[in-house]
């Protein structure tokens, strides 16, 4: 499975910004799709992950109310819409998937225990 994030740029606090991750190759059936964000000077941080076979969904308090994901399976993209952008949401933002895990979501995000990565996208929140 090969990911690659788009959709980054330069947002003013409060806008809005579309993360795409377009996935390609095999995937299979029970597949998490992720999104990690890198700070400057910062630990590499999970966001939000999306089962690809049920739509279950987990994301970190921190973007709780904010950020949004969806998918649009006939073009194999997952999106991370994310609004009301603070400048602490400035990172570079990666996708990557995993199969499925039985101890669930939570730890896959936390923890980073995703197989393929693909390359990130820079976005900066500032004024």
């Amino acid at each position: 499975v090969q990911l690659q994030a788009s959709g980054g740029g330069l947002v003013q606090p409060g806008g809005s910004l579309r993360l795409s991750c377009a996935v390609s190759g095999f995937i299979p059936d029970d597949y998490v799709i992720g999104w990690f964000r890198q700070a400057p000077g910062k630990k590499r941080e999970g966001v939000f992950c999306i089962n690809l076979v049920d739509d279950t969904i987990y994301l970190v308090d921190s973007v709780r109310g904010r950020f949004t994901i969806s998918r649009d399976s006939a073009k194999n993209t997952v999106y991370l819409q994310m609004n009301n952008l603070k400048p602490e949401d400035t990172a570079v933002y990666y996708c990557a998937g995993t199969p499925y895990r039985d101890f669930g979501l939570e730890p896959l995000v936390t923890y980073g225990l995703f197989t393929s990565w693909g390359q990130g996208t820079q976005f900066t929140v500032s004024s």
